[in-house]
């Protein structure tokens, strides 16, 4: 039996900056036919910041705190809508049906140190709470001409929604300093049409060399991001960074969601509670460029799901393993992502 999850009240403290970031991701599905990552890609693009979102009604229920049933995730909000698939990750083992094991130590295209292995990749009780969890495992360890393993999955070719509300529950490891743990999506074309071009949709980065200032600082520093564009010369992002109120990696399980339709992408941590806070907005029928490039038209599509536990590499701006913090003596290093369920559910 899972148990139900509380929040503390908190507010958005925001700071939103506009980055041109690093267009590396995109290759990493590990998939036969993928387009290899140029060494050097052209700096992209600064888009311009939407002018005057809307604001979304904040969801829940008018009686303040609403509590949210582990395995119901935000079901009981009445945002409008209604549950299309789940993972429960309860029977004790990974439905390849659903889940493609990424195998690989390419490095993501970000120079990351990891060797992704299937062995990394596994089903445990979560120690506090008891509830069955997927759980991605980063070691510093030796293998295959890599200093550390750690896993990746992905549902490309087998799941994958166009819009709609996706979400999981994670209970994130420290990220201070060098680990990178992430919650995404791409477009289902991604193996036809290759990167940018499929679309990259990033509901949740954590481990960000912008954080390390504290292990406060980087506990409650996160980012959202959506990246676009014809090509790799052409590849435009936009990523905000932001500093949230209430730590992510307090030992404890949070609930994080994007929404998603033809207009807007937002994320949001602990969503439909009363500690909710949104860390990424952008309208994508706005944001503009001077080939009048439209982020619009690269998320009109279905996008498959991906969970990653990395190690190093530019997002921390790490890039040797004896400076990886987060793996040390006192959790005899390694570091675990538990992943409760994860979630769509999409509108009638």
């Amino acid at each position: 039996m899972k148990f139900s999850v509380k929040y503390i009240l908190a507010m958005v403290a925001t700071t939103l900056f506009m980055v041109a970031c690093a267009p590396d991701k995109g290759n990493e599905p590990d998939a036969p036919d993928s387009p290899n990552t140029p060494t050097n890609p052209e700096q992209p693009q600064d888009p311009q910041e939407p002018s005057n979102p809307q604001e979304p009604e904040t969801p829940g229920s008018s009686d303040g705190d609403l509590l949210i049933p582990a395995q119901e995730g935000s079901a009981a909000v009445n945002d409008g809508y209604t549950l299309v698939w789940e993972d429960l990750f309860d029977e004790g083992y990974l439905d390849e049906s659903v889940w493609n094991v990424e195998v690989n130590g390419n490095g993501g295209g970000n120079n990351e140190l990891q060797y992704y292995r299937r062995e990394n990749i596994t089903f445990e009780a979560e120690p506090t709470t008891n509830r069955q969890c997927l759980v991605l495992t980063a070691r510093k360890e030796n293998y295959s001409g890599k200093n550390a393993t750690s896993g990746r999955l992905n549902t490309k070719g087998k799941v994958a929604y166009q819009y709609g509300k996706i979400e999981a529950l994670i209970k994130l490891p420290s990220t201070y300093k060098g680990l990178w743990p992430a919650f995404w999506m791409m477009g289902n074309d991604f193996d036809q049409v290759g990167w940018p071009a499929c679309g990259e949709l990033d509901i949740l980065e954590m481990g960000n060399a912008g954080g390390f200032s504290s292990p406060n600082k980087a506990a409650a520093y996160l980012n959202g991001a959506c990246h676009w564009g014809p090509s790799w010369d052409k590849h435009y992002c936009y990523g905000p960074s932001t500093t949230l109120n209430t730590s992510l990696q307090d030992g404890e399980f949070h609930l994080i969601t994007v929404t998603w339709d033809e207009q807007y992408i937002r994320c949001y941590a602990n969503y439909g509670t009363a500690t909710q806070e949104k860390y990424y907005e952008i309208d994508v029928t706005k944001v503009d460029f001077s080939d009048n490039t439209v982020a619009g038209n690269y998320f009109k599509k279905p996008f498959f799901i991906i969970f990653n536990l990395a190690v190093g590499g530019n997002f921390p701006g790490i890039w040797d393993i004896n400076q990886i913090s987060a793996l040390n003596a006192d959790n005899n290093y390694e570091a675990k992502m538990y992943i409760d369920y994860v979630k769509v559910y999409q509108k009638k």
